[in-house]
């Protein structure tokens, strides 16, 4: 009888456990398969990825903006915008919506931006608007961006970052900066800070050779520039 009895228990322990084993492995995976919904979330920064874990967006408030990253290569810098920023197949940020704004003892600044990166490289389309003081700017840009990867300069710059002496930092930065492959703007439309409608072409190396304009009193003219940034010819004159 005591044996039956304990071959009994027994039998009921192991339907227990591998019932309880079963039961775990059903409920994480309808847990894993079903949509969750939420009335409302509120989270300090949101992460998208693939199913392969390759980051693909960030939603985030100022504190927690993802800093940046190409050819696996993150850039060492504070980012203390808000705003989306999206990535490529194969992890690098291509741009995204960042916004800032604020007014300070009567002060007030702000900066909006679309930005759209060329592969491997910095925004070369973009739509901004930035305001100081009351003088504002608003427009579409087109940047001519190098060939070559960004990654190369970000490694150069994160290096310099670490160097304890403040004044051979900054002068280490400066240096780099100041080789980078050039990015000049080739277009713009849009209003300046002294309210002309602004239509603006330039050469390969970002100098303004013909502009249409319509000023803030409503004059319109076309403007041819030299290299220099001479007008050579106005219409009308």
């Amino acid at each position: 009888m005591r044996r039956s009895l304990r071959r009994q228990l027994a039998w009921l322990r192991a339907y227990t456990i591998v019932s309880s084993l079963v039961l775990i492995v059903l409920t994480a995976s309808a847990f894993r398969q079903s949509a969750q919904t939420f009335d409302e979330i509120t989270v300090g920064r949101l992460n998208v990825v693939d199913a392969d874990g390759t980051l693909r967006l960030v939603l985030s408030n100022k504190d927690r903006m993802h800093p940046g990253v190409m050819d696996g290569v993150v850039i060492d810098r504070p980012r203390p915008v808000a705003g989306l920023l999206f990535f490529n197949d194969e992890g690098d940020e291509v741009g995204g919506l960042t916004f800032t704004g604020r007014e300070v003892d009567g002060a007030r600044r702000a900066n909006a931006g679309l930005m759209f990166d060329q592969l491997n490289q910095d925004q070369t389309v973009g739509i901004s608007y930035a305001e100081t003081d009351g003088r504002r700017t608003a427009g579409l840009h087109v940047w001519d961006r190098a060939d070559e990867p960004l990654s190369a300069l970000i490694r150069q710059l994160n290096e310099a970052n670490r160097i304890e002496d403040a004044g051979e930092r900054q002068t280490r930065l400066a240096e780099i900066r100041a080789s980078a492959p050039p990015g000049p703007r080739r277009v713009f439309v849009g209003k300046n800070a002294d309210r002309s409608a602004t239509v603006a072409l330039s050469d390969g190396e970002g100098r303004p050779r013909l502009r249409l304009v319509v000023d803030a009193d409503g004059n319109p003219r076309i403007e041819l520039l030299d290299e220099d940034g001479n007008v050579v010819t106005r219409i009308p004159e």
